[in-house]
């Protein structure tokens, strides 16, 4: 199979699809890889570490995706990118439909077979796709929220962890998954005082088995988030629901009960954002205030640390990558049903029922994709 690699161009993101050792693996099983010229200089890795292992350097995006029967990236393809796909490729990247009508309809006219990383799961019912990102963007969440609290950013003008005879903030996470754990875990670890709101009984209590007093936990009712964000200094919303539209958990009302310069990182934006007046943004201008609390909404926060999230990304997709590569995308599917549920659309189709449901579009199921 020939598998393509375009240069991402998404606002400051730096991440890229293909490593040199996951091309390796490719060229290795008689794949022809396509890298885009300069396509991994964000992330440390050189056209010439790519050559070296029998990838082709390509100039252009226009001839990659001419030349490319599968295309693998980061971030979902842009309008532009979106007008060279075609129905006899696979495109294998995060898409975050459910919150993006324009992506989708783009998508369904090209008749692309698309495979969404975010809907791709494991034997556990996990999301083993989303699970690196989650991971670095859960870590991250404290140490921008910390930045945007900040006196000079806008924020309330507090340290996370206090000093002697000064109180920590105090920081709310809301939802327990891999994103909040890993915000916890670093914000409890800057000193500051941390409760992780979760709707989850199991969930809570496999928390307070393994990390103890690290961090507290309290039930994600209305009354408790309403109740803890009056005292917050920093709210993070880690919420998921695979595929979905995110739940907006504060609302604007809710703004108005909290102290001004307070800060909420949206981690969930990619999915439309938790909060009622979250918006994307991008790192070149990542806050803005809204009733006197400083929102962080960037929608590619990995892209940051592009070389850790590049290596930990290309780690979890690549056996994906190479069964699509080495089987086909219908008998890859056919044969992992975890794979085919990353299915999201096929011949203008729509694939996955949550985007549907999200969208108000018409749905067929992923096995009936499979007979198309």
């Amino acid at each position: 199979m020939i598998i393509g690699c375009p240069a991402e161009i998404k606002n400051q993101e730096y991440r890229v699809g293909i490593t040199p050792a996951t091309a390796a693996e490719a060229t290795l099983r008689g794949h022809k890889v396509l890298i885009q010229s300069g396509a991994g200089n964000g992330s440390g890795f050189s056209d010439s570490e790519y050559t070296e292992i029998g990838a082709i350097i390509i100039d252009t995006a226009e001839e990659l995706f001419k030349k490319s029967e599968m295309i693998v990236k980061v971030k979902e393809p842009q309008a532009i990118e979106r007008e060279m796909l075609r129905e006899d490729q696979i495109l294998f990247t995060y898409l975050h439909l459910a919150p993006d009508l324009d992506q989708t309809n783009d998508l369904l006219k090209s008749g692309v077979t698309a495979i969404a990383y975010e809907t791709v799961t494991d034997r556990n019912g996990g999301l083993p796709l989303l699970a690196p990102m989650s991971e670095v963007a859960g870590k991250l969440a404290p140490q921008v929220g910390s930045w945007a609290l900040q006196k000079a950013n806008g924020g309330l003008g507090t340290l996370l962890g206090g000093v002697p005879g000064v109180s920590p903030s105090e920081v709310v996470v809301i939802g327990g998954g891999n994103v909040g754990v890993h915000a916890a875990r670093v914000a409890a670890g800057m000193g500051a005082n941390v409760t992780i709101l979760d709707m989850s009984l199991p969930r809570m209590r496999y928390l307070d088995d393994v990390f103890g007093s690290t961090f507290k936990t309290a039930y994600a009712s209305t009354a408790n988030t309403a109740n803890l964000i009056k005292t917050a200094d920093m709210v993070i919303g880690a919420v998921l629901v695979p595929g979905a539209a995110a739940p907006k958990l504060i609302s604007r009302a809710q703004l108005s009960t909290m102290k001004p310069g307070a800060v909420l990182v949206d981690v969930a934006i990619d999915q439309g954002g938790c909060f009622e007046t979250s918006k994307a943004t991008t790192h070149d201008d990542p806050i803005y205030e809204v009733d006197g609390v400083i929102h962080y909404c960037v929608a590619n926060m990995p892209g940051a640390v592009a070389r850790t999230s590049t290596i930990a990304l290309g780690n979890a997709t690549m056996p994906f990558m190479l069964a699509l590569a080495d089987k086909g995308w219908k008998k890859a599917c056919a044969d992992d049903s975890n794979l085919l549920n990353g299915l999201n659309t096929h011949k203008g189709n729509l694939t996955y029922a949550a985007v549907g449901t999200a969208l108000n579009l018409p749905v067929i199921t992923p096995e009936e994709a499979l007979s198309l």
